[in-house]
């Protein structure tokens, strides 16, 4: 028992530090949801959204070096969802910029957090598909609902317990969004088919 004050102490100072990385966490994983999600927002707004991008991966790579020794802390709820918002904005970028999809370790987050992210992506692809249904370019809507399905095709690829990764749910609603999603589209192109033929036969009277 000589030692017992000695042994409590060190433990103090670990839980000290702990606490404080928390709450440093906390902190960086709202500033990485905020980043992440004014990004998607511009972005459906067509501003340029490069600057917030920008920002939200160095959050994310301070994130990821404030928790380097606190693996719990890193697989806590709060930086998992943090995470993954600010995977779902880094993967729509790269798909409106017409780039390639950035990797998980390109992102900085694990591949739990990529694919929850990717699952999400399905949801902004549809309201850009929309807008395009709206503006009349159903081609544009049509691009993007294979964009939604091929995503779909991929997540479809992981079947693993929800233990592992809770992907079902993502599927689920991924899978309801291109259905109703390809609904709408081939409305439109039917009434863009009718519109075409009234047209024509107006001016053939």
């Amino acid at each position: 028992m000589k030692n017992l004050d000695e042994v409590i102490g060190d433990i103090e100072v670990r839980l000290d530090e702990k606490d404080e990385v928390r709450e440093l966490a906390i902190k960086s994983s709202r500033t990485i949801a905020r980043l992440a999600g004014s990004g998607i927002q511009g972005m459906h707004r067509g501003d340029d959204v490069s600057a917030a991008i920008r920002d939200a991966r160095e959050e994310v790579m301070k994130l990821k070096s404030l928790l380097d020794g606190h693996p719990d802390l890193f697989h806590a709820g709060f930086v998992e969802n943090a995470m993954q918002e600010a995977c779902e904005a880094f993967l729509v970028h790269a798909i409106l910029e017409g780039h390639e999809l950035p990797t998980p370790k390109g992102c900085g987050v694990t591949d739990t957090a990529y694919l929850l992210g990717l699952g999400d992506v399905v949801g902004e692809l549809r309201r850009v598909a929309l807008e395009h249904l709206r503006s009349g370019d159903i081609d544009r809507a049509s691009a993007f609902l294979e964009r939604m399905e091929r995503i779909l095709d991929a997540l479809m690829r992981f079947d693993y317990p929800t233990a592992l990764v809770a992907l079902k749910r993502k599927q689920d609603v991924a899978r309801s969004l291109i259905e109703k999603t390809r609904g709408e589209v081939a409305v439109a192109a039917g009434n863009h088919e009718l519109a075409k033929k009234l047209d024509a036969m107006r001016g053939k009277l």
